[in-house]
């Protein structure tokens, strides 16, 4: 048998095995019945909260994605490159493939499903993570402005439901929609803080924003100034404190601790002091932080910023 005939026939089983190898690997990476906890986090920190682990699913299915459309991509390079080498006995240009319309086709939609895969599974993620609830456990206005931030905690810290400051001209600047989260007689304490502050526990810069533990708590984001954003890292979620607009979402920690928050958008020269803390504890002492600011006569609400336009306010929401 000739070289050539020989170096073909060798090639064969090769061909016939690659595909099927590629396919495998592809079946092991994307079939298994694992949760996020069976891969790694990929740079996201331990998730705190109720509402995070699904951001780091869509996170690490990304991740996943990714890795199997360039293993597939590198497969047939690596393909190409083995199989469609030029020959050591020949010269000749092989055989060139022009206008093949399956192929067009092929490499036209497959990046279309791609994208849309990846649109549908972060629209789903979205829309469960910005649903509110018209009653959650507790109502936080947060309040940006630089170079720190103030919380406004919308409770009845007395409990007397007949005393309530939430139409306060303080909250003139949050619609009335998001006034109606917060409990009967929520006459409110507040906290303020400074750059130059720090948590009197772990010494990290910032004021401290306080949390109950396996409540849920809905952030009514509001600015004095410029865009902010409020980000709690193990959260792993934020969102834009916008003046003259009002974002809310929601979270429900589940682990005590002191994590690290801060400003995630560029406000200014002071930007990087924007820090601050969150605290989860118990929820009986939670309930003793806000009748120590009570004591302390931080009682009402600060000023939450720049009033809402009209088309703002009349912007939808979900509701669950």
């Amino acid at each position: 048998m000739s070289p050539n005939g020989s170096d073909r026939s060798s090639r064969r089983p090769m061909r016939r095995k690659l595909p099927q190898v590629l396919a495998a690997g592809l079946v092991l990476a994307t079939a298994t019945g694992c949760t996020y906890k069976d891969f790694p986090r990929l740079g996201f920190p331990t998730p705190v909260t109720d509402e995070a682990p699904r951001i780091l699913s869509l996170w690490q299915g990304s991740w996943a994605a990714a890795l199997a459309t360039g293993v597939l991509v590198w497969g047939l390079i690596i393909w190409s490159w083995i199989f469609h080498r030029r020959s050591r006995t020949k010269v000749e240009v092989p055989a060139q493939t022009r206008y093949n319309m399956p192929i067009e086709a092929l490499y036209t939609i497959v990046p279309f499903i791609i994208i849309a895969v990846l649109f549908y599974f972060t629209a789903r993620d979205e829309n469960e993570l910005l649903k509110t609830s018209k009653k959650p456990d507790h109502v936080v206005n947060v309040v940006g402005f630089q170079w720190s931030w103030a919380f406004n905690y919308m409770e009845d810290v007395d409990g007397d439901k007949s005393n309530s400051a939430v139409n306060s001209k303080e909250l003139s600047a949050i619609p009335d929609k998001w006034k109606k989260s917060a409990p009967a007689g929520a006459e409110g304490v507040y906290d303020q803080g400074t750059p130059g502050e720090r948590n009197p526990q772990n010494g990290n810069p910032g004021p401290t924003l306080w949390l109950p533990k396996g409540e849920t708590v809905q952030f009514i984001l509001t600015s004095r100034d410029v865009i902010h954003s409020f980000w709690v890292v193990p959260f792993l979620m934020k969102q834009d404190v916008i003046p003259g607009h009002t974002n809310v979402f929601e979270v429900t920690p589940n682990k005590e601790g002191t994590f690290m928050g801060k400003c995630a958008e560029l406000c200014g020269v002071d930007h990087s002091r924007m820090l601050f803390n969150v605290k989860v504890v118990s929820p009986e002492r939670y309930q003793e932080h806000l009748k120590d600011l009570a004591k302390k006569g931080q009682n009402g609400y600060l000023p939450a910023g720049i009033e809402q336009t009209d088309h703002a306010r009349n912007a939808e929401t979900k509701n669950k």
